[in-house]
């Protein structure tokens, strides 16, 4: 574990990394809220709150969100917790284009025009805000020309309902198209140890384009915390049990991966989170993870993540453990693949 005096280091001078070309900087490490709405089992509003404000406090400052989260749930519970000074201390970040209907059942994505203009308004609304910070599509749209759905997300800026742009699990050539018509400010996608996918060709396009990489999942949904335990004994609604990665052959396969890295956080004297995430932050300044967690103690590890430094070596060695693709499985069932890198 990192020594006391550095965690409580870590919460006063929190780390910054900018937003594209924004000029907006946010704490190196964001919290992703989508747990405390929906798919990894009961949450509790009361504490997802205090929660959400206990971030803030201890210096994260970037909180990730999206209208599909609960059916709207998670946006309000981000508005409740974070009423009068908190706000302004932070940067809001939604999404919209996973469509579903008022009992949760999908209706599919869109990203026409039309819609792009009526969600927005209505996330503003749940979130109690007169301008959204970053505003994501949350998956491409095959039906619409990217440069449609873009265009109408500039029309939101020119309006002054957003601030800046993203796209979510989108593919270069997109991502190319969209920053011709406006610049997109951050590209969100799954990254992490055993998510290495981006490496081939998103991070460079990225970098290329002043684009700044939001790493969601950034410890393979918990699997990289080595704390998850037995997948079939989780929550009956948490998605996890299903999971490709977590289950049959795979599961034992990934659990020899995990093992591996165990091994070497307990050499380094740190959590196996905190060695994953660590990782992730190596990665470079434009990357910014946004672990998410319904427990303090979660928290205060990985925002104690940003404090640890990876030599060359250590890097190398948990390349060498995981390797691009060697997880065991698909990181989404069969039909949510075909919904990212479009």
């Amino acid at each position: 574990m990192l020594p006391p005096d550095a965690i409580a280091h870590t919460f006063l001078t929190m780390k910054k990394r900018v937003l594209g070309r924004s000029g907006l900087a946010v704490s190196a490490i964001g919290l992703g809220c989508m747990g405390m709405s929906e798919f990894y089992g009961k949450s509790d509003d009361v504490s997802s709150i205090d929660l959400i404000r206990k971030a803030v406090e201890l210096g994260i400052t970037f909180f990730d969100t999206a209208d599909m989260y609960g059916v709207g749930h998670n946006e309000m519970l981000l508005a409740q917790a974070l009423r009068g000074g908190y706000r302004s201390k932070v940067v809001i970040a939604t999404k919209f284009g996973n469509v579903r209907r008022i009992d949760g059942a999908s209706l599919g994505i869109s990203g026409r025009p039309e819609y792009v203009a009526a969600a927005c308004d209505m996330s503003l609304r749940r979130l109690g805000i007169e301008t959204i910070d970053l505003y994501y599509q949350h998956r491409v749209d095959p039906q619409v020309p990217i440069e449609d759905t873009i265009g109408a997300m500039a029309a939101l800026v020119k309006a002054g309902k957003v601030r800046f742009l993203g796209l979510s699990e989108a593919g270069v050539g997109t991502i190319r198209r969209a920053h011709a018509v406006h610049p997109v400010t951050a590209l969100q996608t799954e990254y992490s140890l055993w998510s290495r996918d981006p490496e081939s060709e998103i991070l460079a396009a990225c970098r290329e384009l002043g684009i700044s990489f939001v790493a969601y999942s950034p410890l393979g949904r918990g699997f990289l915390t080595a704390d998850l335990g037995d997948p079939a004994r989780l929550d009956e609604k948490d998605f996890r049990r299903l999971h490709p990665r977590m289950t049959g052959d795979n599961l034992k396969k990934n659990r020899e991966l995990v093992q591996r890295l165990t091994t070497v956080a307990k050499k380094k004297r740190v959590t196996t989170a905190q060695l994953a995430l660590a990782w992730v932050l190596s990665q470079g300044e434009d990357i910014i993870p946004i672990p998410g967690t319904r427990h303090e103690k979660y928290l205060r590890d990985n925002i104690a993540a940003t404090e640890l430094t990876l030599t060359p070596e250590d890097v190398a060695l948990l390349e060498d453990i995981m390797p691009v693709g060697v997880a065991a499985g698909d990181r989404y069932s069969a039909e949510g693949m075909k919904r990212v890198g479009l």
